[in-house]
């Protein structure tokens, strides 16, 4: 009964993390495909896709720290902001790596070169498969910090991803109650 407490729990929290992540990941993409579009269409419009992407992922990416530092993961925040802003940026330049690769792979070896097919290929797919990574990096290693020290739930990033993909059950004996009986009794 314990487990399936525990394991309620952490779903409904996993949940609204990850609603909470998808807002802020909407509204990133608003970002990246608003300004993607408008370079493409104007500064960039005649090449320089890969250009107008990465100043566009760069931006959405800054909105995303913010969102994401100080709403979807605000209890879990670093007290070193700027171990958790490289952290993040690198998290984000793979992030990005993978949306370039996309469009590389669309414009150079599927010889799709407009600006549709740019966009499909980095805006939407490179998207999609970049916020995946992103999650699970924010999740684990760059936003992990009050979760990780939080007595009920998991003593590391590695043992609460553990439980949430039911890879290994994680029980918790800390014994507060007994800790706190016993200085009461000694009159601490």
């Amino acid at each position: 009964h314990a487990m399936t407490v525990r394991f309620k729990a952490l779903w409904h929290l996993f949940i609204a993390e990850l609603m909470k992540f998808g807002t802020v990941g909407g509204l990133a993409f608003l970002v990246n495909a608003g300004v993607v579009a408008l370079l493409m269409a104007t500064v960039f419009q005649d090449g320089g896709h890969l250009k107008a992407k990465a100043i566009a992922t760069v931006v959405a990416t800054l909105f995303s720290w913010l969102a994401n530092r100080y709403w979807t993961f605000k209890d879990k925040r670093q007290a070193d902001t700027k171990r958790e802003a490289w952290q993040f940026l690198v998290a984000n330049v793979i992030g990005l790596a993978i949306e370039l690769s996309c469009i590389g792979v669309s414009y150079y070896v599927l010889g799709l070169t407009s600006g549709t097919a740019s966009f499909i290929s980095g805006t939407i797919i490179g998207t999609i498969l970049g916020t995946i990574f992103r999650y699970f990096a924010y999740r684990f290693w760059v936003f992990s910090t009050k979760l990780d020290q939080d007595p009920d739930f998991a003593d590391s990033a590695d043992e609460e991803f553990a439980f949430i993909t039911s890879q290994m059950p994680v029980v918790h004996d800390h014994g507060t109650q007994g800790r706190r009986a016993d200085t009461a009794r000694r009159g601490d």
